[in-house]
């Protein structure tokens, strides 16, 4: 395998610095980074396998030099201004921005779900929300099997999700200073508004769940609704699904089943309070399921609770196992 060179785009946000952490600890073989930002953030060093890079200010000329790959991280204007110019120089670029996700040119992937896809890209592949993708992971290994009929989502999305300055609400806990991202406090409270209403009462995040679910599985069919909550959490995302299946199932069977999918780890034991949490999913890659029981209301239903590093599975190392896989081949 020859070395390639990678750009990270938005190199000094939250996510842009787990792609240069996921990168280094995955030691992929990468010759050359080119790190990018905003002008205000230009000039700043990152020091990668012991060596330095300055972020420089993204411009035009900024793919000029024949990059491989790009990862952006730097919002839904950016990407739709620089991700084509980079795809024309060449560049393979995989956007973590929404701008992208419903072209229906531009691939939208999650390795272990549907990796066949980002072999038909036109030069840009999109990553999925990142409450999207945790969830297609149980879900993909129940509808291979089972057939799934409808998905209710409700999530549970720690306060990173939306930046450095939500963080930074979160640290107000006395709530006296202005907030800086939230129309409220999110300290001691839970916000039932991720993104912007739309004129039939969802929220944007709510509608990107429901559409990426389907565009992922291939299942323009599929009935699924979500409803999507802040609370106060500083990282890594749980959610409550509840899945109808076509199928009847034997709940053994189910568990095993999603026991064998890649990069899922089952932690279900309540008796012992063996289930997932934020606190214990942060800094990994996996997605973690418990609380896995039978939904009595309907005939072949369940109860998932899934949680993971909305950060790194939910956005960096996504887009880095995208890259992984386009670089073996």
């Amino acid at each position: 395998m020859r070395n390639f060179k990678i750009a990270i785009v938005g190199a000094t946000g939250l996510v842009g610095r787990s792609v240069i952490q996921v990168l280094e600890e995955k030691n992929l073989p990468i010759e050359t980074y080119g790190l990018f930002a905003s002008k205000k953030s230009a000039g700043m060093v990152f020091t990668i396998h012991e060596k330095n890079y300055v972020v420089e200010e993204l411009t035009e000329k900024s793919f000029d030099s024949g990059f491989d790959f790009a990862i952006f991280s730097a919002g839904g204007e950016t990407s739709r201004k620089y991700a084509p110019i980079a795809a024309e120089k060449g560049c393979i670029v995989v956007d973590n921005s929404s701008y992208f996700r419903m072209h229906k040119e531009v691939p939208l992937v999650v390795p272990e779900v549907n990796l066949e896809d980002a072999f038909h890209h036109h030069g840009i592949i999109a990553n999925p929300n990142c409450s999207t993708i945790q969830a297609m992971l149980p879900l993909k290994a129940l509808e291979d099997k089972y057939h799934i009929k409808r998905v209710i989502y409700s999530t549970y999305q720690a306060v990173s999700g939306a930046g450095k300055d939500a963080l930074c609400d979160l640290e107000n806990t006395n709530n006296l200073q202005p907030l800086k991202k939230f129309p409220y406090p999110i300290y001691n409270n839970c916000l039932p508004h991720i993104d912007t209403f739309m004129e039939n009462g969802y929220s944007k995040e709510e509608l990107k769940m429901i559409n990426e679910t389907k565009k992922i599985l291939h299942r323009d069919d599929l009935k699924v609704t979500a409803t999507a909550v802040r609370v106060p959490v500083q990282n890594s995302h749980s959610e409550s699904i509840n899945i109808e299946l076509e199928k009847d199932f034997e709940m053994e069977d189910l568990i095993n089943t999603l026991k064998a999918f890649p990069n899922i780890i089952v932690q279900d034991n309540p008796c012992s309070n063996v289930y997932p949490m934020a606190i214990n999913a942060t800094g990994h890659d996996e997605v973690f399921v418990g609380r896995i029981r039978r939904d009595e209301s309907v005939a072949s239903g369940v109860n998932l609770w899934v949680v993971a590093d909305n950060i790194r599975k939910g956005a960096a190392t996504n887009a880095i196992q995208i890259i992984e896989k386009l670089m073996e081949m």
